[in-house]
């Protein structure tokens, strides 16, 4: 807390988030015999940064620099309070709109004796049953129902998940809010004349907003050690996995079907509490029929889809990184316009630390965007359900006939090294700042302007077709790299 070389003080400000700030502050005349204390700083009423400003001008300081912005122990983004006010603010994700359409009696769920709600949701989700994935370690809401004999099953589309377990309590739902993130509901599984969706308030988050969501409200696929129970070892270790992700750490706790070379991979296998040999991957390898493992009737598919599973991998944590750079831009303007009010600075003064934090998370989202360190497949990769077919259909194609949906699964999992979730809603309301960085720098990059080394994965022509795509499919993205020329 002392200065240093009569440079100023260090001080912690409390009470913005669940950690900390900190401020270097420089002071004329020298403060170099003062301190300031944590209870100077907490003990004002006002907000915590303009409170400790104050207090620091009164004492001679004129000029604050923070030089760490918000710094999380577990990469948890504050969500409760502003900016994000994520519980209070209204959200339009698909989830919610199904539930308005219920609530207003414009659409009615038909219950299925078999599988309850199931059916009907995905139907009205348009979430297609082929994207079906079986995981049966007891990693998520209903843990007493999971078991290998009765995995959870997962449907997904580019934007929804829907979670279902035999004679389960309740169908776990949620969707992407293009600026909130991830949130997430039920629905019981009880037949009713008008069922109700109802928007989880806060025990799914336990999970689905820490430091393996990128510290925001947000998904992931879960690599374990799982028991005959279902139970993992923790004591194993477990892996968040996404496309970077070397096929032999994934899908723990998972059944896989579909073919995969010489590949091994988790899944599909009973693990021991053996820290040395936990599983046998040959047990699960190559595995195109469930049938040996479970009784498959009960589910909608008769496997769980290594395309699908692949793709679910690359979308959650790409959905995580667009999350977490709008939340990192908006508390970074949040922040910045107190600071502003309390040095009465102009409104539109951009300090130096928002724009280094819009720099940054844009250069994390253009990274994954761009699959930078995507595993490379040692073998091709077939899967078991009409998923991948149904995936590239969605399109849109360019004037060429390409897609950033279609797939190669020889080498790496698409044709064209970048997501398709450049189309989302999320992405096109990010913040204007980072979009407008993100762009930039992406319009560079597949122009071939920017050689840096995080970008030689993708090769001249992979660049121009990329390009091209866009510019054919995106709109406004043909206009904006126009701009740059």
């Amino acid at each position: 807390m002392n200065c240093k070389r009569c440079e100023g003080v260090r001080a912690f400000v409390y009470g913005c988030s669940s950690e900390p700030l900190l401020f270097k502050v420089y002071a004329l005349p020298c403060v170099s015999k003062r301190a300031v204390s944590i209870d100077q700083v907490k003990n004002h009423s006002i907000d915590p940064i303009h409170r400790a400003v104050s207090l620091w001008s009164r004492m001679g300081v004129v000029t604050v620099l923070p030089i760490l912005h918000v710094t999380l122990s577990a990469g948890i983004v504050e969500i409760e309070r502003e900016p994000i006010n994520y519980k209070t603010t209204p959200v339009q994700d698909r989830v919610q709109r199904l539930k308005q359409q219920m609530d207003h009696g414009d659409v009615r769920l038909e219950w299925d004796n078999k599988r309850g709600w199931l059916t009907s949701v995905l139907k009205h989700l348009d979430v297609p049953a082929s994207s079906q994935t079986l995981v049966f370690s007891k990693t998520s809401l209903q843990i007493r129902r999971i078991s290998p004999s009765k995995p959870r099953a997962i449907y997904f589309n580019d934007d929804t998940y829907v979670g279902w377990v035999q004679n389960g309590d309740v169908i776990e739902l949620s969707a992407v809010d293009s600026k909130q993130g991830g949130i997430f509901y039920v629905l019981k599984q009880q037949k009713a004349e008008r069922p109700v969706i109802i928007r989880d308030q806060g025990d799914c988050l336990t999970c689905h907003a820490s430091s393996k969501t990128k510290g925001v409200p947000g998904y992931l696929v879960r690599s374990v050690f799982a028991s005959r129970e279902g139970q993992p070892y923790f004591g194993l270790g477990t892996t968040t996995t996404d496309h970077t992700t070397p096929m032999g750490k994934r899908f723990g706790g998972w059944y896989v079907t579909g073919t995969h070379g010489r590949m091994r991979h988790r899944g599909n296998v009973i693990a021991r509490d053996d820290r040395y040999n936990p599983i046998d991957p040959e047990k699960g390898a190559n595995i195109v029929d469930l049938s040996k493992f479970l009784r498959v009737e009960p589910y909608l598919e008769r496997g769980s889809d290594i395309v699908a599973l692949m793709i679910l991998e690359h979308q959650s944590q790409m959905h995580n990184l667009i999350t977490n750079g709008s939340y990192d831009c908006r508390h970074a303007f949040h922040y910045q316009k107190i600071m502003n009010r309390a040095l009465d600075r102009p409104t539109d003064h951009e300090t130096e630390s928002t724009r280094s934090r819009i720099v940054n998370a844009g250069d994390k989202l253009l990274r994954y965007l761009l699959f930078c360190d995507e595993y490379t497949l040692d073998s091709p990769v077939k899967g078991t359900s009409g998923f991948a077919r149904h995936f590239s259909s969605l399109g849109p194609r360019d004037r060429k006939g390409r897609s950033l949906r279609d797939l190669d699964l020889g080498r790496r999992i698409f044709r064209y090294p970048c997501s398709f979730l450049i189309y989302s809603e999320s992405f096109d309301e990010l913040p204007a700042p980072l979009l407008a960085h993100v762009e930039t720098r992406l319009i560079r990059v597949l122009r071939g302007e920017d050689l840096s080394g995080d970008f030689q994965h993708i090769s001249p022509g992979d660049r121009e077709a990329i390009l091209e795509i866009l510019m054919d499919t995106k709109p406004g993205f043909r206009a904006k790299a126009n701009a740059l020329e």
